[in-house]
């Protein structure tokens, strides 16, 4: 027999689809909306009145007037900001700062206002109402749920509170799933990574879990050490587990790994969270990509990413996207970001309507030679290699080898077997063949003989998850890049076997 929970759950999926619908059919018409009042709450702000925002009347008027930034260009009006200044980028102060660890900035503070914070929540709350309308699947509403987050803990930065993005959105569950959820309070706020995951194992087993959540290199290890404990997958630990919600990086190298930890199969659903906003969901459980949040107070621009580099790329909208090719996506939100580069590449998988797929980071890319190689198309590879073997991967990065101690330059993979290959090189080899099919650069400079086939070096046990501690960056929503364009990460990377 359904539980009220769920009875009232489908009624309120299918109200909540008919809205998403209206919008997503209606895409140009919704962008230009959320453009017009942008523009306008923005033009009494300093950043609007620097800009001129007063006389921008279309999309070209505002291509003149602000040009494309990365947190480092924004910062002297972030500075402002922070230091307790009013009506800088958004008007008022903002409610939060969402503090992201930056790779070239340090610390990044991203606003979060009263206008933005709702469709931080309201996103992850409609991507399950979504699974829920298409599947007519409400079983896991009456379970426990984990969200893998950082620490709730907020401070104070003159007058406005900071913290991590999803210690900010622990504040805003629903009072209808707080008792649905877990982990405690005081689990969720410790601090170290490992005796976290330690406590969230005590808390969770004796639980009737249904619905788990977080990016998947970080929920493998909380898998792991339910498996270690009771010597059980997880899957029959938690009987009635059957929806995993992730985001952060993409699933599919994990896919395989992840049914292995749980026994069987569940069905997932993929998020596109970020401090910047939340940008899409997988609406549909057969389709490829996440629906575009064009109704969010986010309005978007494209660049083609192989001309993100040159003199003056082209700002588009949604209307002239194409599917299948690299765009660095540009946004401008209601949390007072302005043309803003926040770092990701995409493509569009559809656009009747617009889902997209996350491609990798403009700065996580091989090009030593000329390549161009991104990060879909070494997860790809990775797949295709496996796929059909035993062999399972925990985790990897990729660097260039511009001086190798013999013959011709090549690709250097670091892998950690779950699983591992017989034939490394012929493995090596599989891979290879893959990304030269993907990449015609790649396949040009192997033909030509100016690389020679990737080598695999084999990374020990832990390996990665000692090296993100080494260098504190270990669980919350700390991801290893898959891929680099110099040798910072795997130049003295002591964990090789």
């Amino acid at each position: 027999m359904l539980s009220l929970k769920s009875a009232l759950a489908r009624p309120f999926a299918k109200r909540v689809y008919k809205k998403i619908k209206k919008w997503s059919n209606n895409p140009e018409k919704t962008q230009q909306k959320v453009f017009e009042a942008l523009i306008s709450n923005g033009a009494s702000t300093a950043f609007g009145k620097d800009h001129d925002f007063v006389s921008i009347n279309s999309h070209q008027d505002f291509v003149k007037r602000v040009p494309v930034r990365d947190y480092e260009a924004l910062r002297p009006y972030v500075d402002r900001m922070v230091a307790g200044e009013e009506n800088i980028l958004w008007k008022g102060k903002p409610l939060y700062y969402a503090k992201t660890s930056g790779t070239t900035s340090g610390a990044k503070y991203i606003p979060i206002t009263k206008e933005s914070m709702p469709s931080h929540v309201e996103a992850a709350r409609n991507a399950i109402l979504m699974y829920i309308h298409e599947t007519g699947n409400t079983k896991f509403v009456d379970g426990k749920m984990i969200f893998l987050q950082g620490s709730p803990i907020l401070n104070d930065k003159n007058g406005v509170k900071l913290g991590r993005l999803s210690g900010i959105v622990a504040h805003y569950v629903p009072k209808y799933l707080q008792k649905n959820r877990l982990p405690s309070w005081e689990t969720n706020c410790i601090d170290d990574w490992e005796t976290k995951v330690d406590a969230i194992v005590e808390e969770t087993l004796p639980e009737n879990m249904t619905i788990i959540s977080g990016i998947p290199s970080w929920v493998q290890m909380y898998f792991e050490k339910l498996i270690q404990k009771t010597g059980k997958p997880v899957g029959e630990i938690f009987k009635n587990f059957n929806l995993f919600i992730f985001g952060g990086v993409n699933y599919e190298p994990y896919k395989t790994k992840f049914e292995n930890l749980i026994g069987r199969s569940v069905d997932s659903i993929e998020l596109y969270p970020a401090s910047e906003g939340f940008f899409a969901f997988q609406d549909r459980q057969n389709e490829k990509g996440m629906l575009l949040q064009l109704n969010s107070g986010i309005f978007y621009e494209f660049i083609k990413a192989d001309e993100f580099f040159t003199e003056n790329p082209e700002r588009i909208t949604i209307k002239d996207v194409e599917v299948g090719i690299n765009y660095v996506m540009i946004i401008s939100t209601n949390a007072g970001l302005w043309a803003y580069n926040i770092g990701d590449t995409v493509q569009f998988t559809s656009t009747k309507p617009y889902r997209v797929i996350v491609s990798g980071r403009i700065k996580h890319f091989i090009s030593a030679f000329g390549e161009h190689v991104i990060g879909k198309e070494v997860e790809q590879a990775l797949q295709d290699a496996v796929e059909g073997t035993d062999i399972t991967v925990t985790e990897f990065t990729v660097a260039p080898q511009i001086n190798p101690k013999e013959g011709l330059p090549y690709h250097e993979w670091y892998i950690e077997f779950e699983n591992e290959p017989e034939d490394l090189k012929a493995f090596a080899e599989r891979i290879d063949e893959s990304l030269q099919k993907q990449n015609v650069y790649y396949f040009d400079l192997i033909e030509g003989n100016v690389l020679q086939t990737l080598k695999i070096t084999k990374v020990e046990k832990e390996g990665f998850k000692n090296y993100m501690k080494s260098i504190g960056k270990l669980g919350g929503q700390n991801k290893l890049p898959r891929l680099s364009n110099d040798r910072k990460i795997v130049d003295n990377f002591p964990y090789i076997i």
